[in-house]
């Protein structure tokens, strides 16, 4: 998260009603045994696709901050991250769009997109400096750091880690971390790790 600040104030909107988060959690460091498709067994169809960039241009719910941001970084390569899932119960993937900065990866939106009889309806938005989301057994989970007065852009404060699951119509927060990160070893003002202080859930 080096490098240039980002300006901008944190917004959350659940179009029927959302707002959403991430859960971060340890790597995985055990092998992971391979499925294999018996005889006759068909294979599943690959997850339909979408025009990610096309999706926020035409949203009108992306801020017009992220819309003049959102410009190729190297010939027709944009900084955008698309995850596909299940997040909303319906019968195709939804799917989740985070948006960064070029130079420094640094995020600046993140969006989630539910098909609605063949079109994509927006069911989240938050933008903010560093926010970033990610779907994690079926819930939405977002990453956002905290900065105190005197922070540098490359090390926060702390962060939020908010998780989000989908209730009929919108999202409803399910769990809500809040991290503060030491400063005290090491003496050169580095965040050296979390310290996990979590609250109760609220309704975002």
């Amino acid at each position: 998260m080096a490098g240039a600040a980002v300006v901008g104030l944190f917004v959350v909107s659940c179009h029927a009603g959302g707002t959403g988060a991430r859960d971060a959690g340890p790597a995985r460091t055990d092998p992971v045994a391979r499925a294999t498709l018996s005889e006759g067994e068909p294979s599943q169809p690959a997850a339909k696709r979408v025009d990610a960039v096309a999706l926020l241009q035409g949203d009108p719910e992306v801020s017009a901050t992220v819309k003049r941001d959102l410009k190729p970084c190297v010939k027709d390569e944009y900084p955008v991250d698309t995850s596909y899932g299940k997040l909303t119960g319906g019968t195709a993937n939804d799917v989740v769009v985070n948006v960064m900065t070029c130079g420094d990866a640094v995020g600046i939106g993140t969006y989630v997109y539910r098909e609605d009889e063949g079109a994509y309806r927006n069911v989240f938005a938050a933008e903010s400096p560093a926010v970033y989301a990610e779907i994690d057994r079926g819930d939405l989970v977002l990453t956002k750091p905290v900065y105190g007065k005197n922070d540098p852009m490359a090390y926060p404060s702390g962060e939020e880690v908010i998780t989000y699951r989908w209730s009929g119509s919108r999202f409803t927060v399910q769990d809500h971390v809040h991290n503060d990160f030491s400063r005290a070893v090491g003496g050169d003002g580095d965040a050296v790790g979390p310290e996990a202080a979590p609250t109760g859930p609220s309704d975002g």
